[in-house]
C-alpha cells in the first residue's frame, strides 16, 4: 500500500457534483492498493497514519496526532499511485491491485482508521470519477509505502 497524506486546512470530495466528503483541520489520505498487499499492510499503514505526529503544538513544533487536534481524516482511493513510469511516457499500472483485490482492502483500512481514530473517515467512492479539493496546510505531505518502509 502506497499512501500519500496531506495535512489539511479543509478538504472536500466530490462525486457527479454530490459532495461525498469535507472536513476542516485534519488529514487527506490518497491510497493506492497493490496486487501484492494484504491485511497487515492495512494494519501497519493505518496505525502510521493515525500516530503521525505532524500538527503543531503550542510552539509550533509537529508534535501532534490527528487524534491529539480533534481533526478529521479523508480517504481517497488512488490506483495512480502504483503508476510505473520507467519506460516511455504512458504509465502502466500493472502492479495496482484488481478491484476485487482493491475493495475489500480499501474496506479494511476504513474501518482499521475508524477503530483507531475513534471516527470513521470520510471517502469518496471507490473508482468513481472524483473532483479532490484541498488547501494544504504548511504545506505538509508525507508518503508512505508498506514495501518501503524506509522511504
Amino acid at each position: 500500500m502506497r499512501a500519500v497524506i496531506q495535512r489539511v486546512k479543509k478538504a472536500s470530495v466530490t462525486v457527479e457534483g454530490k459532495i461525498t466528503a469535507s472536513c476542516g483541520k485534519g488529514m487527506l489520505v490518497l491510497l493506492g492498493i497493490e496486487d501484492a498487499d494484504d491485511i497487515k499492510d492495512a494494519e501497519w499503514l493505518a496505525n502510521k497514519i493515525v500516530n503521525l505526529r505532524i500538527f503543531p503544538d503550542k510552539e509550533g513544533v509537529m508534535n501532534l496526532g490527528i487524534k491529539e487536534t480533534g481533526g478529521d481524516i479523508i480517504v481517497v482511493s488512488q490506483f495512480t499511485l502504483h503508476a510505473l513510469t520507467r519506460k516511455g511516457n504512458r504509465p502502466s499500472y500493472i502492479r495496482a491491485a484488481s478491484p476485487g483485490i482493491a475493495i475489500p482492502l480499501y474496506n479494511s483500512f476504513i474501518d482499521i482508521v475508524t477503530s483507531l481514530h475513534g471516527r470513521r473517515p470520510g471517502t469518496g467512492i471507490f473508482g468513481a470519477m472524483m473532483d479532490v479539493e484541498l488547501i494544504n496546510d504548511g504545506p505538509v505531505t508525507i508518503i508512505i509505502d508498506t514495501k518501503n518502509k524506509d522511504f
